[in-house]
């Protein structure tokens, strides 16, 4: 098992240490605001770990994740303002989708652009609330703003997770990966771990999951 993840990732460090890994980072940030099933820490990260193996630089690797993410949930943002009745008929097809985004419109009233920020650490629960700031017609220079400081934050994070987890393992890249993702991991659980209780306990301030 362990020599398969030692060729994965040798494989993965090839690649990720290509300059066109940059537009890959771009364009799979920017998807990932539109179709949440793009898995794009995943690949910050990747771009990290390659920045801390000095095959990357650390700063472009966030400047194209923050510049993907935020190209994404303005795309996201103009989908749900041009299509607001038919997405919203979408989500209303079932109770889940109604509770979901019944809580998005509520919470852009209480906080705002706050949510904004830790809603990018949400997968799904980014691009529902994206699309619901358009669908709600909310400002867009106020949108726009509050998006300019969510996305670096967000491209940040995951490419030090990846780059603290390259500079420590310089000599062993299949170490290196493995312990950015398990990181990552962690903190996702974590933070699906605050979401639960949160909810359990009646809290609005994380999207409901049922």
């Amino acid at each position: 098992m362990f020599s398969f993840l030692d060729t994965f990732f040798n494989w993965l460090e090839h690649y990720s240490g290509s300059p066109w890994f940059y537009v890959a980072i771009f364009s799979i940030a920017l998807l990932d605001s539109v179709l949440p099933i793009v898995p794009s820490e995943s690949l910050v990260i990747v771009g990290g770990v390659s920045a801390g193996l000095h095959q990357l630089h650390w700063s472009l690797v966030i400047i194209v994740a923050a510049a993907g993410a935020f190209a994404g949930d303005n795309i996201s943002y103009q989908i749900g303002n041009q299509f607001s009745d038919s997405i919203r008929k979408r989500y209303e097809r079932s109770a889940k989708g109604q509770r979901r985004l019944r809580w998005a419109h509520e919470q852009i009233q209480l906080r705002g652009g706050e949510l904004l920020i830790t809603a990018r650490f949400i997968p799904g629960g980014r691009t529902l609330l994206t699309l619901s700031c358009g669908i709600t017609d909310q400002d867009r220079r106020w949108f726009v703003k509050w998006i300019a400081i969510a996305t670096p934050i967000w491209a940040m994070y995951g490419t030090l997770l990846g780059f603290i987890g390259g500079r420590s393992f310089q000599d062993n890249h299949t170490k290196a990966f493995l312990v950015a993702f398990s990181i990552a991991i962690g903190a996702t659980i974590t933070l699906e771990l605050v979401r639960h209780f949160r909810h359990r306990s009646g809290s609005p301030a994380t999207p409901p999951n049922s």
